[in-house]
């Protein structure tokens, strides 16, 4: 029967729906596994990229029901938010770029498009509506999901869910209100958060201080990240041709960019524009420094960005390396300021000033950091790493210089706030907010930093901050090394806004102007999971504080977390019933979501579940999730360059796309989606499947067993424990890797070795292919429920997870291989079948060689074993391993090896080095085997494979060697005469 993936997976998808297959329900009676993946935010349609993101998570599902856990694996739909609203407003202008990506990402046909107008419809439409749905994308690829379960976190009674979180976290004082510096998107006139950001999503707020130089009654703030260098400035630069206004800022005329009087505005200054002039109105003045009183002279640059701060910069050439580039350009250039009205000597005789001692640097650090790496120019590269490491050595050990009066002698990191602060107070620096980076909204308008009264959690909580370090204590972090991520983000987080002036989402329960946003309402929404198929049965307004408190906490508070009181009355029935799902199946055992959500989602995670519930219910375990590259680039639905799960599926198969995203790399590392690689895949399982069809239509065999047929049962039992080992660690690959492609390995050795229509290979290819079913259904679902019902009349899902220990065997059928298998899993028998087989392998290489070399057709091929006194020699070897002075010394009390004298000490040598290329377990293996006995009892095989007579002996018998090659023999690497 030819492979046709897309029929069989049809086939199953119906039969897993109509049986209701993956709907899970409490079950004392077995072990709850429960696992969670970030809900998608429908704001566009599934890509390849999402497909793994659910498959990694589907795998582990289906291989612990194999081990017979009950396992809930759900989802449900992000709604929250402003990218939605982003997006359909970006779709009523008409933006060509969003109707792009629309049309030629996702496939949505033109008629459609009225459908995404409002922002349900086009929720829905990329939940369920189009052809790359989420929803249709997920069930094509089998996912494992409870569909009972899912939800949309616009839902009513949801929102009643957020509103029991947000007033709890306030009743614990997590939650206040006060001015706090926000991302604010100047076209929605809203703040926002990292999931509503099209650029810039890993930009950090910058804490600039303003030097206030003066010009007689006007103050020309220029920003800096160092304000410990104010005693170092020698010039300032500003772009002649910007625009700058003259503005009234709390009470004093400033002269800044443009650009920065929105952003002042939006700190909440007091400013007024007065008047507006070109950068040129700056350009040859001079101004004062409010720390020294030394008059500074302006400078005209265009490298200075007027959408940077202030737009007007301060210039440190002594210890700025791209400054010093800078002044010295402007010496070079200086006849042509005068123009400008400057004075070409005053800019020539500007000198750098010393303000920082730092070891391993002279007078001025940055001369000495640009000429060390041959820097020249401005645009030189390598200009932005030499910078930060010069700013990197002050900042740890460079000493401030005696004009710092008190903080003279100090290390500049032990006193830069405290200067900032001094300066501060007396009026000469003050502050403002940048970001790191351009930052765009979704909807495409700038993003800006704005300092608003706002409700923020306080991530910077003591208490709060040690309970959070505790949950990521007891965490299963995989991989081990994002642990120390997890600690990092609990440390540097401080306040986080959690609120929004619009939006999609549950409105701030005691103040219902305001929308609680996407990342802060998406924090403990996996309990939720647990009752969402029967809190349909309530009324929404019966879902209040006490509601919850009985379904989370019980009826008497008794299960609150610590120091926590809850009296809730007289209970809820209802509540009382939800809460045995919830008590089933809480706390979440794993949840996969991607590495960049460390520093956000999944910390706030942690954080919530620390305060809100009991330490028992805290998250058990964390799988981190790599990117995804497309033909070795980044995928990006923008510009159209994804693929669609559908379409793969149509192509390939589902079960094709599913081995490629899981083989392809651990979960936490990134993955290349490249078609050729997918395609050599899919020709893999094709093979597969044919083997198997073939087998399984031909005669079942008997248990009549050869050593070679133990062999491969014994390497299909170490198969076993190394992907139930990567499973349980969520390494796809390396149990991908083992189930499939490293056991072909092994087939192909053994169809090489043995007459696969003898009975008792028959038998035990079987038996082979219906554990490796069951060990690959995680992977391929569909293909492996097809065939193992074909070998056994049941899906191999429905099959028990093959034996990792012994188990009492109930059907006598299956005795024999139950019996070889579990002797195969002691170490010692694995290690005694392969040391044999590996021996006839590397006979049947050295022949080939040997054959190669020659360019014979041998007759015969005669095989001497090495003496017995041969192997006494190796016995001392492996006894005393390399110390050549203990094994001379065991040797020499053997009479008959002390008188073979250089013959002994030779084979010596060689034997050391044998012993050091093999592990000790198959040293101890070799030397139980009967070397000659092993390759007697492949004659047949070698004959076969050599299409000629094949003799045996022992050295030390061959009476009839007519080459002498018997001699050459050393224990397990036989000679070898061809005639």
């Amino acid at each position: 029967m030819t492979y046709d993936p897309q029929a069989i997976e049809r086939r199953w998808r119906e039969r897993w729906a109509e049986s209701g297959r993956y709907e899970a329900d409490p079950d004392e009676e077995r072990e709850a596994t429960f696992i969670t993946v970030p809900y998608p935010y429908p704001s566009g349609g599934m890509h390849i990229g999402h497909a793994r993101t659910y498959t990694v998570p589907d795998v582990y599902a289906r291989y612990r029901r194999q081990r017979g856990d009950n396992v809930l694996f759900p989802i449900a739909w992000h709604v929250t938010g402003t990218p939605i609203i982003g997006a359909v407003e970006r779709l009523r202008k008409g933006e060509e770029a969003q109707l792009q990506t629309l049309q030629d990402a996702f496939n949505v046909p033109e008629a459609d498009l009225q459908d995404l107008e409002t922002p349900m419809g086009y929720a829905r439409y990329f939940i369920e509506g189009a052809d790359s749905s989420y929803k249709r994308g997920m069930e094509a690829l089998g996912l494992s999901i409870d569909w009972r379960r899912e939800f949309t976190t616009n839902d009513e009674r949801y929102s009643k869910f957020i509103t029991w979180q947000y007033e709890t976290l306030r009743e614990h004082g997590l939650l206040e209100k006060g001015l706090h510096p926000v991302k604010y998107c100047t076209e929605e006139e809203n703040p926002v958060t990292t999931h509503d950001l099209l650029e810039g999503e890993e930009a950090e707020f910058q804490d600039y201080t303003l030097i206030k130089f003066r010009a007689d009654d006007l103050v020309v703030p220029m920003a800096t990240l160092r304000p410990e260098t104010v005693h170092g400035v020698t010039n300032a630069f500003v772009d002649p041709e910007a625009d700058y206004a003259i503005a009234e800022v709390d009470g004093e005329r400033w002269l800044v960019s443009v650009e920065a009087v929105e952003k002042l505005r939006l700190q909440e200054r007091d400013l007024e524009v007065l008047e507006e002039v070109d950068g040129e109105y700056l350009v040859g003045r001079h101004v004062e420094n409010p720390v020294t009183d030394d008059d500074v002279l302006v400078l005209p640059a265009t490298f200075v960005d007027p959408d940077n701060a202030t737009g007007v910069v301060m210039s440190v050439p002594g210890h700025s390396p791209d400054d010093w580039i800078a002044l010295e350009e402007a010496k070079a250039d200086a006849d042509r300021l005068a123009e400008y009205g400057i004075d070409p000597d005053e800019v020539r005789a500007i000198e750098p000033r010393s303000i920082v001692d730092v070891e391993g640097y002279g007078e001025f650090p940055a001369r000495d950091a640009v000429e060390d790496h041959g820097i020249e120019s401005q645009t030189d590269p390598a200009l932005e790493e030499v910078t930060q490491e010069l700013y990197n050595r002050e900042f740890h050990s460079g000493r401030l210089k005696d004009m710092y009066g008190e903080f003279a002698g100090e290390v500049i990191e032990d006193v830069r706030d405290d200067l900032r602060d001094h300066y501060r107070e007396q009026g000469a620096f003050d502050a403002m907010h940048e970001f790191s980076e351009e930052v765009i909204c979704r909807c495409g308008g700038d993003v800006e930093v704005a300092r608003q009264e706002t409700w923020f959690l306080r991530y910077d909580d003591p208490e709060w901050k040690e309970k959070a370090h505790r949950a990521v204590e007891r965490l299963d972090a995989i991989p081990e090394n994002t642990r120390e991520q997890y600690d990092h983000t609990v440390d540097w987080l401080q306040e986080w806004p959690a609120i929004r002036n619009y939006g999609l989402g549950t409105r701030l329960p005691w103040d219902d102007e305001f929308v609680i946003e996407p990342l802060s309402d998406s924090t403990i929404y996996m309990s939720y999971y647990t009752i969402a198929h029967r809190i349909d049965d309530v009324p929404p307004e019966d879902l209040d504080r006490d509601f919850f408190d009985t379904l989370f906490y019980g009826p008497n508070g008794e299960d609150a977390p610590e120091g926590v009181e809850v009296d809730v009355g007289d209970p809820d029935e209802r509540a009382l019933e939800l809460r045995e799902e919830w008590d089933h199946w809480y706390p979440v055992d794993y949840r996969c979501s991607a590495n960049d959500l460390i520093q956000n989602h999944l910390t706030f995670y942690l954080f919530h579940h620390a305060d809100l519930f009991p330490e028992g219910k805290w998250p058990q375990g964390i799988t981190s999730m790599g990117m995804g590259l497309l033909e070795g680039e980044k995928m990006s639905s923008s510009k159209g360059h994804v693929v669609l799960p559908g379409e793969a599926i149509d192509e390939y198969g589902a079960d094709t796309v599913r081995f490629f995203l899981l083989n392809s790399a651990e979960p936490w590392q990134d993955y290349d989606w490249r078609a050729d690689q997918v395609q050599h895949t899919h020709d893999a399982l094709a093979r597969f499947w044919n083997r198997a069809t073939e087998l399984i239509d031909g005669p079942e065999g008997e248990r009549d067993l050869e050593h070679v047929d133990r062999w491969l049962l014994a390497k299909l039992a170490e198969t076993v424990g190394t992907v139930t080992d990567a499973l349980e660690r969520f390494e796809t690959r390396t149990a991908s890797q083992a189930a499939f492609y490293d056991f072909q390995e092994h087939l192909r050795w053994y169809r090489r070795r043995t007459d696969t229509d003898r009975p008792g290979a028959r038998w035990t290819l079987r038996q082979v292919l219906r554990t490796r079913l069951r060990l690959l259904a995680p992977f391929v679902p569909f293909m492996a429920d097809e065939l193992h019902e074909r070998l056994t009349g049941e899906p191999a899902q429905d099959a028990p997870w093959p034996a990792t220990e012994p188990l009492a065997v109930e059907d006598p059928a299956e005795d024999e291989f139950a019996r070889i298998v579990q002797q195969a899993l002691d170490a010692a028998e694995i290690d005694g079948l392969d040391a044999r087989e590996t021996l006839i392998r590397d006979l049947t290489d050295d022949v080939a060689e040997v054959v190669d070399v020659t360019g014979t057709d041998p007759d015969t091929v005669r095989v001497y074993v090495a003496a017995r006194w041969k192997r006494d020699v190796f016995e001392a070897v492996r006894e005393h391993g390399p110390d050549r002075g203990a094994i001379m010394g065991a040797v020499m009390d053997d009479p008959d090896l002390r008188d073979r004298g250089d013959e002994v000490n030779r084979l010596v040598g060689d034997l050391v080095e044998f012993v050091r290329e093999h592990p000790d377990p198959e040293l101890d293996a070799l030397g139980t085997i009967d070397e000659e006995a092993v390759y007697e009892d492949a004659r047949a095989f070698l004959e076969r494979e050599f299409d000629a007579e094949v003799e045996i002996a022992a050295e030390d018998a061959a009476v009839d060697d007519p080459a002498d090659k018997a001699g050459d023999a050393v224990p397990f690497r036989p000679a070898i005469h061809l005639s």
